[in-house]
């Protein structure tokens, strides 16, 4: 499970602070106003972000001084982290080794998750030959070949259409049921959560509030929550 034990970390005059348990293999959505430090909680548990108090665990395993790269962590953002001179397969090959020497057992994952996202033969397509929808499924497939048991995303389809979005929202969730990984996605739509989520964290004015049964929450949100969704 994931811990984060009496968080706080001060921006100037934006504090942030949690203390909240998240079980393995849940799906949660992050949800609050624009400002409210949703990017910010997700740069913490990244390690983007150092806390100036508290402590981070992951399964008990210490990780609140831990660099991004020493964590069991995979990233998703709304850019999708692509790089343009780079083939599909590429840059799907980046998330096993990044000086993409692969093993041919390697670039059948690689293979094997264009497939699962559905980009099947598209594998030497760059980016500027995909559409959005595409681009996003290329980066959801380089969270599938690094096997991490945690996995961040932050509004990483917010730019697409609400079909597409749905669509990506499934095959997201597919991914976490394929690695039983623990999934955090930051959202402002609540279209979005009713899709997604098993557990909401709402977080207001920079206080995380701990995670909670999504339909249970609807029926008695948080007072911000009641007046976010209308």
């Amino acid at each position: 499970m994931l811990e984060l034990q009496s968080i706080r970390l001060t921006q100037g005059d934006f504090t942030l602070s949690a203390d909240l348990t998240i079980p393995v293999g849940a799906r949660v959505a992050v949800v609050g106003p624009s400002g409210a430090g949703k990017s910010t909680f997700l740069s913490l548990i990244g390690g983007f972000e150092a806390p100036d108090e508290g402590r981070l665990l992951w399964n008990g395993q210490e990780l609140t001084k831990a660099l991004p790269h020493e964590r069991p962590i995979s990233h998703l953002f709304q850019d999708n982290n692509l790089f343009a001179h780079m083939s599909a397969a590429q840059n799907v090959g980046l998330g096993i080794r990044p000086n993409l020497r692969l093993t041919k057992a390697e670039q059948a994952r690689v293979t094997e998750a264009l497939s699962a996202v559905g980009l099947s033969g598209m594998e030497a397509r760059r980016p500027a030959e995909l559409s959005g929808g595409q681009q996003s499924r290329v980066a959801l497939a380089r969270v599938l070949v690094q096997e991490k048991p945690l996995i961040l995303l932050d509004e990483p389809f917010s730019a697409l259409g609400p079909a597409m979005r749905g669509e990506m929202i499934g095959l997201a969730k597919e991914v976490s049921t394929r690695l039983s990984a623990t999934m955090l996605m930051v959202t402002h739509d609540i279209a979005d959560v009713d899709r997604f989520a098993d557990l909401v964290i709402w977080i207001e004015d920079g206080v995380c509030l701990p995670p909670r049964n999504w339909e249970e929450m609807k029926v008695d949100p948080p007072q911000g929550l009641k007046a976010y969704i209308g």
